[in-house]
């Protein structure tokens, strides 16, 4: 009883320290995602900090503006890379703190746009930069309260204020700041449209894969690990259903309970790993020798279910003969010399009424019966 216990958490802290490892990869993934975002915001502040400057050297507005204006956007991205670094974001189900990454971004240019109204232009131009770094990552109703916050500040500033926020263009020198304004923040959005692009490609290439992985998921709880054949749960369900058709269609249907002769004299002389491979050939040869509509699996064992829809008895016969000849008939000493193998089958055709269970019992009934007298034969219930 104690030594169970050992092994059941010694289990139990085996998977708990995988699913913390998996939970580190994933936090340490965001981190670097937050982290480049973040980045990215903190250089187009400082893109921004250049055009201020030069107003300033056309003397438009006073040149502490452009110093100003990065150290407030770069305190802020410092304070969101601050709370990803420590691991705060994790806490919340959004890790990126979309909504509020937007409403601090929007005050900001907001803010500067009333301090400063004669380059107001240029920081509502950049509202369309802060909007689309969030609808990068930004739910629907995430998208609707940043929208809801923003249409209210703008109405707090055209509404309320009188600031006559200004587009500079009297000068040469003003007219090129204006027109990298717009270029720029244009440009911008671009960027993260092409980020933007890449992020659904990518999710779209990782749904493709997880639905490959998950088919493939699927494909192995069919499948018999050792021969490649359906197993037992997936062939009896193939066995109702084709039941079920053959009772709908009135057509004939049979089934075979094959087992391979002697099979554990073969483990006992020439080892289980040849009895593996000998398993794996005598699979692949059924299969690479009977019909698309034939279903084939691996009953249990050295036993295998072969059935055979619109397959009348005379046919099955005439299948299952050709088989055990060609099993037969194989070169078997190439897994070890002087090595041979046969199979036996017990061969039943559905009858009117007849339940799987029923069906199945005179199968083996007939199986038996070619074993009793003399095995690589083909005997029928």
């Amino acid at each position: 009883m104690g030594m169970t216990a050992a092994i059941s958490s010694a289990i139990a802290d085996n998977f708990d320290g995988a699913d913390q490892v998996r939970t580190l990869a994933v936090r340490a993934r965001r981190g670097r995602q937050r982290r480049q975002m973040l980045d990215l915001i903190g250089l187009s502040y400082v893109v921004d900090a250049g055009i201020l400057l030069l107003y300033a050297y056309a003397g438009t507005i006073p040149v502490t503006v452009g110093p100003a204006f990065a150290a407030c956007g770069l305190i802020a991205v410092a304070v969101f890379i601050a709370l990803s670094e420590a691991g705060f974001n994790d806490r919340f189900k959004d890790h990126y703190f979309v909504v509020q990454q937007a409403i601090v971004n929007l005050l900001v240019m907001l803010s500067f746009a009333y301090a400063v109204p004669e380059v107001g232009f240029m920081f509502l131009c950049t509202l369309f930069v802060v909007f689309s770094f969030s609808s990068l990552r930004s739910t629907p109703r995430q998208t609707v309260v940043a929208w809801v916050a923003m249409t209210i500040a703008l109405a707090v500033l055209f509404m309320l204020t009188d600031r006559p926020l200004s587009m500079p263009h009297g000068s040469p020198l003003e007219r090129l700041a204006t027109t990298l304004v717009i270029a720029l923040s244009v440009g911008r959005c671009m960027f993260l449209g092409i980020i933007s692009s890449t992020l659904r490609e990518s999710l779209y290439k990782r749904g493709v894969q997880l639905k490959e992985a998950y088919e493939r998921i699927e494909q192995l709880a069919e499948l018999d690990e050792l021969t490649g054949s359906f197993n037992r749960r997936c062939i009896m369900r193939m066995l109702d259903n084709e039941i079920a058709q053959a009772e709908r269609t009135h057509s004939p249907l049979s089934v075979a309970l094959i087992d391979l002769d002697w099979f554990k004299r073969i483990n006992d002389t020439h080892g289980h790993p040849t009895g593996d491979e000998v398993l794996r050939t005598f699979a692949i040869t059924i299969f690479a020798n009977i019909r698309n509509l034939d279903k084939f699996g691996r009953y249990g064992g050295e036993e295998f279910l072969l059935v055979l829809p619109n397959t009348a008895h005379d046919e099955a016969v005439f299948i299952l003969e050709r088989l055990r000849a060609i099993v037969a008939d194989l070169d078997w000493s190439a897994f070890s010399p002087g090595m041979s193998v046969t199979i036996s089958a017990g061969l039943a055709t559905l009858m009117q009424d007849e339940s799987p269970d029923a069906f199945l019992a005179r199968a083996d009934s007939a199986l038996y019966t070619a074993k009793d007298r003399g095995r690589n034969q083909i005997a029928s219930a």
